[in-house]
């Protein structure tokens, strides 16, 4: 099975990563989780732009068609960015959509979509809340969440998850593992203690290589899962993928706050903005033991 993206998907995510950073994702992140939504709605219509929403969408309902390992190397470049925002809800619901006018329109990016799996992201800004069978839902009251660019609200009737979207999540927690083990070796080469750059010491190497293989062992698992879309294997892959890239994720995130210290927490840091989200992802769209449990059930 072939892992290695083609050369138009690398400049598609190339071309995504460098959109997002002079876009501001991280600003936006901010501005987002404290209730202004300008910011991330116009990386939003960029993201749009580039085409992130159309290869969600079949060409008859007016998009590129649907191009799984496209939108996995999409999602891996918004959560390497920690953009804002319900993408992975979006992209996920238009599959669920097909036959009704909102497919088009998330080909746009002119539709916010969420999905109560079980809890709707951002649906205060939403144009649709569904649940993961595709039926309509009302969102109710806001929830405490651990990413404050996350933010939750009840709705009756919501769980389970689609397998795109726990896919994209997976891709999603794949690209915030990379920007925090990127910002960790940085930090490693330049933060000093007793006089020596802490990334000589061996016990900070250890636990930076031990996470690059995490992660190193999950991402083919994500594109594997994406190359078997549309086969009875998908939800297997899938679960593997999810389950692999939760566990990588989040010991990253934990390894970079080790790496920085009680800095790496702080608001003003940006590398607050992926650990938050690392441990926000770790339950959604299935934990990771639901996951592991989905694939032992289809050994």
């Amino acid at each position: 099975m072939k892992f290695v993206l083609s050369a138009e998907q690398r400049m598609f995510g190339e071309t995504l990563r460098k959109l997002l950073a002079e876009g501001g994702a991280a600003k936006a992140a901010r501005a987002w989780a404290s209730g202004d939504t300008a910011p991330g709605r116009a990386l939003w219509s960029a993201a749009a732009e580039a085409g992130v929403f159309a290869v969600a969408v079949p060409e008859a309902d007016g998009g590129a068609g649907v191009l799984p390992v496209e939108l996995a190397v999409a999602a891996e470049e918004l959560g390497r960015a920690a953009a804002p925002g319900p993408y992975v809800e979006t992209l996920a619901a238009a599959e669920l959509l097909g036959g009704t006018p909102w497919p088009a329109r998330i080909a746009e990016g002119d539709a916010v979509v969420s999905m109560a799996v079980p809890h709707a992201l951002d649906a205060d800004v939403a144009d649709l809340v569904i649940a993961a069978d595709g039926a309509e839902r009302a969102a109710g009251e806001p929830l405490a969440s651990l990413d404050p660019a996350r933010r939750l609200f009840r709705v009756e009737g919501g769980g389970g998850f689609t397998d795109l979207g726990a896919l994209l999540c997976a891709a999603q927690q794949i690209g915030l593992g990379r920007a925090l083990l990127d910002v960790s070796v940085e930090y490693a080469k330049t933060r000093h203690q007793f006089g020596r750059p802490i990334g000589e010491y061996q016990a900070v190497k250890h636990h930076l290589a031990s996470a690059m293989v995490e992660l190193e062992f999950a991402r083919p698992l994500v594109y594997g899962a994406a190359l078997s879309y549309g086969t009875p294997d998908f939800a297997r892959d899938v679960s593997a993928a999810k389950a692999a890239a939760s566990e990588a994720s989040y010991g990253m995130a934990k390894t970079a706050l080790q790496v920085h210290g009680a800095i790496g927490y702080t608001d003003e840091y940006d590398p607050s903005l992926w650990i938050r989200k690392a441990r926000a992802l770790y339950s959604a769209w299935g934990t990771p033991s639901e996951h592991r449990a989905r694939v032992m059930s289809a050994l």
